[in-house]
C-alpha cells in the first residue's frame, strides 16, 4: 500500500500567502500610520490598514496570470483565517462569528473595489474620498488625515507595482519604503 507522499506537506500556495499576509501586518501596523497620518488606533481603523494593504498586493497579484490569481485568493482566505481567529479570541461567540466575518468580507469587497477604481483611474481626490468615509465618517477635522494616507496609500501601490512578478509570487513584499 503507498501512501499519498504529500499528505503532510505544507501547500506552497498557502505558506506564500501566509509570507505576505505577515509582511502585510507589518505595514498595517506600522506606528506611523497611527501617530503621524492620523489612522485611528481602534480595531477598525486596523482592520483597515490590514485591508487596504491586502488589497494593494492583490490588486498587483491578480495581473500575473493564474499564480497570482491562486496566491491573490490564498492571500484572502488567510486573512480572513486570521479575522475569524481574532473574534473568536475577543470572545465572540460561534453563533454571531459568521456573520461578522461575512460582513468583514464584504467590507473588505467594497473597500478593494473602491481602492482599485481610484487608483486604475490615477485620482487621487477619489481615493482621499473612500479613505475619508471609511476612515473618517467624513469629518472635517480628519480632511488632512485622509489627504496624508491617500498619499500613503498611491506610494504603496507604486511600489508594490513596481516589484519583480516573481518576487511576489514566491511571497516576498518585504517592507514598503513609503512616506
Amino acid at each position: 500500500m503507498r501512501f499519498p507522499l504529500n499528505l503532510f506537506r505544507a501547500d506552497p500556495v498557502k505558506a506564500r500567502a501566509s509570507q505576505l499576509y505577515e509582511a502585510i501586518l507589518a505595514e498595517a501596523r506600522a506606528p506611523r500610520l497611527y501617530a503621524e497620518l492620523g489612522v485611528p488606533d481602534t480595531v477598525d481603523g486596523r482592520f483597515d490598514m490590514i485591508v487596504l494593504h491586502a488589497a494593494l498586493v492583490m490588486r498587483r497579484l491578480r495581473e500575473e496570470g493564474e499564480g497570482g490569481q491562486k496566491l491573490a485568493q490564498a492571500l484572502f482566505g488567510r486573512l480572513f483565517d486570521d479575522m475569524d481567529a481574532a473574534l473568536r479570541e475577543m470572545g465572540i461567540g460561534d453563533m454571531s462569528v459568521g456573520k461578522k466575518i461575512k460582513t468583514m468580507a464584504e467590507a473588505f469587497y467594497g473597500r478593494a473595489a473602491a481602492y482599485d477604481g481610484a487608483l486604475k483611474a490615477g485620482d487621487a481626490g477619489q481615493l482621499k474620498a473612500v479613505l475619508w468615509r471609511n476612515l473618517f465618517d467624513d469629518a472635517p477635522e480628519h480632511e488632512g488625515a485622509a489627504e496624508a494616507l491617500s498619499r500613503h496609500a498611491i506610494a504603496a501601490d507604486q511600489q508594490i507595482r513596481s516589484m519583480p512578478a516573481d518576487q511576489l509570487l514566491e511571497g516576498r513584499l518585504g517592507a514598503l519604503a513609503v512616506a
